[in-house]
């Protein structure tokens, strides 16, 4: 029994180790890019225990350097001639993580957490979602013959820092605008999420692409 467990481990790792080797290096730096997104995350659950706000700067400053990441992998990957499926499908996961659920995670995490307020964010990412989602099955008509893709469909997800950027200034400044309305609580800054995420699924704004 031992044995079998053994020789079962064994198997396991080699394929573990042999994944790792077909990764390129845009690969890695995609991994990079999604590392960001769940040290933003980590960062804003240790500022619900912490209360200090150096883990939301922190976690902030951590979705500029994965746009870097994402664009770099991008290049990387058109300059080694090392584009696939494979990569494509990370790509869009990372995204998700740093560009959705981390800004969604730091919005909560600065106070925008009543119910409405959760259901906004929760929008938003899923709305993050469904753009990278249209993208990947879209891609390859869009491209059309020259095999690049002319223009986005909705703004892309990474625009999600500018609402990001404009939340972290309204929490520095004590300025996340509560209202009740009919007895229904929010903050005014989580609509800055919904027009965000609006925007991504957008089918009529086309936005070309560099």
């Amino acid at each position: 029994m031992v044995g079998g467990i053994a020789l079962g481990l064994g198997t396991m790792a080699r394929k573990h180790f042999s994944l790792i080797r077909s990764f390129h290096l845009a690969d890695l730096i995609t991994i990079a890019n999604g590392c960001c997104g769940i040290g933003a995350v980590f960062q804003s659950m240790r500022f619900l225990r912490e209360q200090a706000p150096v883990h939301i700067y922190i976690a902030t400053a951590l979705i500029p350097l994965a746009i870097v990441l994402d664009v770099l992998d991008g290049r990387v990957a058109r300059w080694r001639q090392r584009q696939s499926a494979m990569g494509r499908e990370m790509d869009s996961l990372a995204d998700l993580i740093s560009f959705g659920v981390a800004p969604a995670t730091i919005a909560y995490a600065v106070g925008l957490r009543t119910g409405v307020d959760q259901a906004m964010l929760m929008f938003f990412a899923v709305c993050g979602l469904s753009r990278l989602a249209r993208y990947n099955i879209t891609a390859e008509e869009l491209s059309g013959d020259s095999g690049k893709v002319a223009y986005y469909e909705g703004t892309p997800i990474p625009t999600s820092i500018l609402p990001l950027m404009m939340l972290v200034g309204a929490y520095h400044w004590g300025r996340l605008l509560p209202v009740s309305i009919y007895g229904v609580h929010f903050h005014l800054v989580s609509l800055l999420f919904v027009i965000s995420g609006s925007l991504m699924v957008s089918k009529t704004l086309r936005i070309p692409k560099p």
